[in-house]
């Protein structure tokens, strides 16, 4: 089995550099492994499945495409709750629940359901995930759902300025706890934006300068970066394996 995993691309516009690399990403890869998993926050705010921006629209035809040539899994973030099965069915992808386990063994998840310090998020979180909730915001005009959008990311960015930086880091012992009733031994999640292989999980690092990915060939796993400014394919390195 030959996968990647993905997280925190952050998404805004197709002109920009990451979306020119997502795309090179999903051609390249899509042809050499079996499955892509996208841990959340692909993209940096998801009004609807009804959203016909430039962004939406390139988005659908870029997943589209590559899920021609192999299974591209998506999971919610904290910034894309609101990808639907409409969404899924344009762009050919399937929604997974968070967490999600493969080979019995290994743990998915977008890896905010960890970070369990910082009280105020996980409030707001089950909030934002609330199905009620999310028809009532669903209901209102597309433009209403974009300044509201637009206005709640505010919210947070001031109100993470405040906090410290270890309240929105994973709690280990919520990481275990999790890995314990899923009888799961190892875990992959984004989130954070701390890229790292660790004792029990590898953490995919947000598409800022570089892009970063989880490869699996059969039992091994590896972090790899690689510079968002030079073409896809031709260079990359392995942080850890």
């Amino acid at each position: 089995m030959h996968r990647i995993f993905l997280s925190d691309l952050h998404l805004d516009s197709p002109d920009s550099i990451t979306f020119r690399k997502f795309e090179e990403c999903m051609a390249f890869e899509s042809e050499r492994v079996d499955e892509i998993y996208i841990l959340g926050d692909l993209v940096e705010m998801w009004i609807g499945d009804d959203d016909d921006s430039p962004i939406a629209l390139a988005l659908k035809k870029t997943l589209k495409t590559a899920s021609h040539h192999c299974s591209i899994n998506l999971m919610h973030g904290n910034r894309d709750f609101l990808f639907g099965e409409a969404f899924c069915r344009s762009s050919g992808v399937t929604l997974l629940e968070d967490p999600h386990l493969v080979d019995k063994h290994i743990l998915l998840s977008h890896g905010d359901i960890f970070c369990t310090d910082d009280s105020d998020y996980q409030t707001a979180r089950k909030t934002f995930r609330d199905p009620t909730w999310q028809r009532e915001i669903l209901s209102k005009p597309l433009k209403e759902r974009e300044m509201l959008g637009k206005a709640l990311r505010a919210q947070s960015t001031e109100a993470n300025a405040n906090k410290s930086s270890n309240i929105m880091d994973a709690n280990l012992e919520a990481i275990d706890k999790c890995l314990a009733k899923h009888h799961a031994d190892f875990l992959i999640h984004g989130h954070t934006h701390r890229p790292g292989h660790y004792s029990n999980r590898i953490v995919t690092g947000a598409w800022e300068i570089n892009g970063w990915l989880c490869r699996q060939q059969d039992d091994q796993l590896q972090l790899e970066c690689f510079n968002l400014a030079t073409h896809y394919g031709n260079e990359s390195s392995d942080l850890a394996s």
